[in-house]
């Protein structure tokens, strides 16, 4: 295979990592950031408005994006947010794991069922008509998505009704439908990021995850990034978890489980059977092209060292605290730093949006968040944010 589509929201990290590999790769995109324009052989961008939706893109529309790249493909690969769309009458092969197994865990109600069957430890779901029944204080997230955004701790009944009626008032594109109540527990956000065939499954790295920190977001429950690698008492268990649910729910690839260590040890949160946005970090700390795997993860082989993390990696996601217009100026001071996902001049950036992200490695962790402190500092310097920074 040479010629590869990947298909997604944000493509950048999954075209670049393939770039490098040696494939030519293709994106459908829905921003063409300047660092996936520099490295894509090819790039077209979607158009999205507010409340953008996956399900309102007509397949035709799809089909005749990629016949306007006028190459033809080895593959296509969905990416973010296209994981589970189906193209009929595609004549390119779709690399991806089966559609019904994705639907089963990209719906976390449905997967908090599995997890449950299976017998694996996670946090406990509430019925929406449970009343008195829910145990408070829970977690409120959407099943499908969301980037951690809409997450709400809810103390109490009167605070569950409350934000259940803002959802239905329409001022964002969720409803009490789309919603799923979890037991809140406390504990540190990780992952383990697994690359898996049909007969065996192989942990690459276990990543801290960084979730709604005050120098990079207002949101408690954002996604701001990664670090890797992540060590605590619980790895090994991690691992052997994530190895396992993967084979049991036959995903071949590189997919990642996520993990909510607390005192009691890990509970699996989801699973995302797709590339994952620890990439970035995943491969600067281990030197291993993850694209490479998974491709040839589809072709029955896994070859990782047993210990492949060499050194440690950080990803920050920045986001604004206003709707921001990217001029040449600000686009210039973030490409002074390392960083990428790096926005086009023109490109407008809502509030409590991502604008870019920074990068960093390092012998320690300490020595990677400083890094990260300090590029994000001098970036956010440009948009006017003012940030926590301790």
């Amino acid at each position: 295979m040479k010629n590869i589509l990947v298909i997604g929201f944000s493509t950048r990290n999954v075209v670049c990592s393939g770039k490098r590999a040696g494939y030519n790769m293709y994106a459908l995109d829905a921003f063409c950031d300047h660092d996936l324009n520099e490295c894509a052989d090819a790039a077209i961008q979607f158009d999205i408005e507010d409340g953008f939706d996956v399900k309102s893109i007509k397949v035709e529309e799809i089909l005749q994006l990629i016949e306007e790249f006028g190459v033809d493909f080895d593959a296509i690969i969905p990416g973010s947010g296209f994981e589970t769309i189906e193209i009929p009458n595609c004549k390119y092969p779709i690399l991806r794991n089966d559609v019904a197994t994705m639907q089963k865990v990209t719906d976390k109600s449905i997967f908090a069922n599995v997890l449950e069957t299976m017998g694996f430890p996670h946090p406990l779901k509430f019925s929406l008509d449970g009343g008195m029944g829910i145990d408070y204080p829970v977690m409120v997230k959407p099943v499908c998505g969301g980037g951690g955004i809409f997450n709400r701790v809810i103390q109490n009944r009167d605070e569950l009704d409350s934000y259940l009626d803002f959802l239905e008032g329409g001022e964002i594109p969720l409803s009490k439908k789309d919603m799923l109540i979890q037991e809140y527990l406390e504990g540190i956000p990780a992952s383990v990021s697994v690359i898996s065939t049909k007969d065996a499954a192989h942990s690459v790295a276990v990543n801290e995850q960084l979730i709604g920190i005050p120098w990079l977001t207002d949101m408690p429950f954002a996604f701001c990034g990664n670090i890797t690698p992540f060590e605590s008492p619980y790895t090994g268990r991690m691992k052997e978890l994530a190895e396992e649910l993967i084979l049991k729910i036959g995903l071949i690839g590189s997919n990642g489980v996520d993990f909510l260590v607390t005192e009691k040890g890990p509970v699996i949160l989801e699973v995302n059977a797709r590339f994952q946005g620890s990439l970035d970090t995943v491969e600067l700390a281990s030197k291993i092209n993850i694209f490479d795997a998974h491709m040839k993860a589809f072709e029955g082989q896994i070859s990782i060292p047993d210990s492949p993390v060499c050194q440690y990696a950080g990803r920050a996601v920045l986001y604004g605290n206003r709707e921001v217009e990217i001029t040449e100026e600000i686009r210039g001071r973030i490409l002074k730093k390392r960083s990428a996902d790096v926005p086009n001049c023109g490109h407008v950036s809502c509030a409590n949006e991502p604008i870019t992200s920074v990068l960093a490695t390092g012998g320690t962790r300490e020595e990677v968040v400083n890094e990260l402190k300090n590029s994000a500092m001098f970036i956010h310097e440009s948009l006017d944010v003012n940030r926590p920074w301790g």
